[in-house]
């Protein structure tokens, strides 16, 4: 087959930004596309992960990697973080709106202030970040967008409305990017991410009450995800290795159970 891409994995020359890069699958997210060839650009709110983060990115791949410190739930931030960005790098190749997080409460428990930043920081955040690369990438004809999503937008979660909810618009945001922008060359998916045991998530889990051994009973390869297990998805979005993808939620989530014949051990 001629018509084969001789390296659809192949980053390089490419720039990405990874949002919440300080941390978890963002962190891993980085390690992986840089080891592929990308230049890496890491925003987060916290500086100092950042640094840490881009340093052990840049020792090990030998690709630049560097640290923005920026609130995607604030404009001026995010338009400071393009900006920067496009000055270090001048380009923006893909986008990965990875930063957000997630906070437990009963529905009639639920404050309208928390209800505002679960969405500002799952829903607003990427909209505010995919517009302002998205300027760059229409002007290119040319970028790929992936944002992390989760399955509570697929089949929610109780306690988490308001996030279920955002997630649930990230995907519909995701599709509707795809369709205004494939036509100038911009692709969009979204991961719909499991159970995944990345540092914010124990925590949050600890706050709930969650059991992580009890839910991996729920889960057909019986265990929690890692960052890694999202960071290699990532990739194939990202890369050319599904250039006639877009538009689409992958649910990475190890598995569905089943009723029916008593499992196998």
């Amino acid at each position: 087959m001629t018509d084969l891409l001789p390296a659809p994995f192949d980053l390089t020359d490419r720039v990405a930004l990874v949002t919440g890069g300080g941390t978890g699958i963002g962190e891993a997210t980085a390690h992986v596309l840089a080891q592929f060839g990308a230049e890496c650009v890491l925003a987060s709110r916290k500086l100092e992960n950042l640094e840490r983060v881009a340093k052990d990115v840049a020792n090990e791949s030998g690709r630049r990697c560097l640290a923005v410190r920026a609130d995607v739930r604030e404009e001026d931030d995010v338009e400071a973080m393009i900006e920067r960005t496009i000055t270090e790098f001048g380009r923006i190749d893909i986008l990965v709106n990875n930063a957000g997080g997630s906070y437990l409460f009963p529905l009639v428990d639920t404050p309208p202030d928390r209800w505002d930043n679960s969405v500002n920081l799952n829903l607003r955040g990427p909209f505010l970040c995919t517009r302002a690369a998205g300027r760059h990438m229409l002007e290119r004809r040319s970028g790929v967008i992936v944002n992390i999503s989760s399955g509570a937008g697929v089949h929610g979660v109780r306690g988490g409305a308001a996030y279920s909810a955002a997630k649930a618009g990230l995907q519909m945001f995701t599709r509707v990017v795809a369709a205004e922008w494939g036509p100038k060359g911009i692709r969009a998916n979204a991961i719909a991410v499991g159970l995944v045991a990345s540092g914010n998530a124990l925590r949050s889990w600890e706050r709930s009450g969650i059991d992580p051994e009890s839910m991996q009973r729920g889960i057909a390869l019986r265990r929690v995800g890692t960052p890694m297990d999202i960071a290699y998805p990532v990739l194939f979005l990202a890369s050319d290795a599904s250039s006639y993808l877009s538009g689409e939620t992958i649910y990475v989530n190890g598995g569905p159970t089943m009723g029916g014949l008593p499992d196998e051990d």
